[in-house]
């Protein structure tokens, strides 16, 4: 293995937990249109993409848009129960100041990754940063990572990739990358 020169970490479940956030965001927009939401339920889809979800929660076509607005709309009330990894914070802050290049990526949306980005003070400590908007395909398609990887001009073993689910992990080892996997977060 070569240098390391740049660090790429997943967002939502790795350096984020958003669980309870968006839950308490969904739950809200979903009860506007009279569907329900149990956090069981909401925890078997965490991780899909938005069509993915409403489908296996029979969300009517002709709803989707307008909870999916309204959801945006009310997330940033929830963002206090959002959850930043400090321990992996602290290694990204420490990998950025030895001159390491760092980077998102993520499928999440743009609007709620920055939002929250703002709302711990952490937007700074990222040269680039890849979202939903950015790709055409999730995970475990390894597009978000060699996308990365060719905005960060490093090869697959200068990067090292910080991902929790096991499709992340996937997308990881289909771009050619090594990988930590997150398993459980200090909050501290």
């Amino acid at each position: 293995m070569g240098r390391i020169k740049a660090i790429i970490t997943d967002f939502d479940g790795t350096l984020v937990d958003t669980l309870m956030s968006n839950f308490f965001a969904y739950r809200e927009a979903f009860e506007s249109f009279d569907y329900q939401l149990s956090l069981n339920d909401y925890r078997q889809c965490y991780g899909l993409r938005f069509d993915a979800f409403c489908d296996k929660m029979n969300i009517k076509q002709d709803d989707r848009k307008q909870i999916k607005e309204l959801k945006k709309k009310i997330y940033p009330a929830y963002f206090s129960h959002t959850r930043l990894n400090e321990s992996l914070m602290r290694f990204i802050k420490s990998a950025k100041q030895m001159g390491m290049r760092t980077c998102i990526a993520s499928t999440a949306t743009r609007e709620n990754l920055c939002g929250l980005l703002k709302y711990f003070n952490i937007e700074s400590y990222f040269d680039i940063i890849i979202t939903g908007e950015n790709v055409s395909k999730g995970k475990p398609d390894p597009e978000v990572y060699i996308k990365a990887m060719n905005l960060l001009e490093c090869e697959p073993e200068e990067a090292i990739v910080f991902e929790d689910s096991d499709i992340g992990c996937e997308a990881a080892e289909n771009a050619d990358l090594n990988y930590i996997k997150v398993t459980e977060f200090n909050y501290e």
